[in-house]
């Protein structure tokens, strides 16, 4: 797993340009991605090991629901977004009964993270929390150690789709200003698309 900010015997690692990056700015180093979580399996040798093996597998597993047609972004769907506005991709969920505001859509984050504050506030008793190893990486450049998390019902709508399926989510004690962190993976396994240019999220219909 790769830290936020790579380093390599207390440097910052040093990659030459290319003739292919059209640039002759040198680099210095690489900023990642947030990393960590359940995007292999979970944090143990074994644990990665059955993802692996999971995935070359996959093929023959794959749900025989297909979407009834492809998912398009038209200008309708630009309505009441602000020109030029370069603001995240932010939807609400629906779970444990409550509707969750400020949920961040993030294309590449590899884990969903759920913040104590919103923990709390969705009234969840510490004893569904089951343990968990390891850190996540990309928090203000450092790394945040995660030490349960918990798995919840979630609901996701688009207006006209909905969604609803069983998130891991991490429990982390952070400063955020939202509530959750929705990874890829989530994304993918709920087939979603999102937008930045058009500010929202789409769901498929499934047959």
């Amino acid at each position: 797993m790769k830290d936020y900010l790579q380093e390599s015997q207390g440097a910052l690692t040093t990659a030459a340009p290319t003739k292919d990056q059209g640039h002759e700015v040198p680099i210095h180093g690489e900023i990642n991605i947030i990393a960590g979580g359940f995007s292999r399996g979970g944090c143990t040798a074994s644990q990665c090991k059955k993802y692996f093996r999971g995935v070359i597998t996959v093929e023959g597993q794959r749900s025989d629901q297909t979407p009834k047609s492809d998912l398009v972004f038209t200008r309708t769907d630009l309505q009441d977004v602000v020109p030029h506005d370069n603001d995240p991709v932010v939807i609400s969920v629906v779970t444990t009964g409550r509707k969750v505001h400020h949920v961040l859509v993030d294309q590449g984050s590899s884990g969903n993270v759920m913040f104590w504050s919103i923990f709390n506030r969705l009234q969840l008793s510490t004893d569904q929390l089951m343990p968990y190893v390891g850190c996540l990486y990309g928090f203000a450049g450092d790394q945040v150690e995660a030490r349960e998390h918990i798995k919840l019902r979630t609901t996701f709508t688009d207006g006209t789709t909905s969604r609803t399926a069983n998130i891991r989510y991490l429990v982390v004690n952070a400063p955020l200003a939202y509530n959750i962190l929705l990874g890829i993976r989530t994304l993918n396994r709920i087939r979603a698309v999102a937008s930045s240019r058009h500010m929202r999220m789409k769901l498929p219909f499934l047959e």
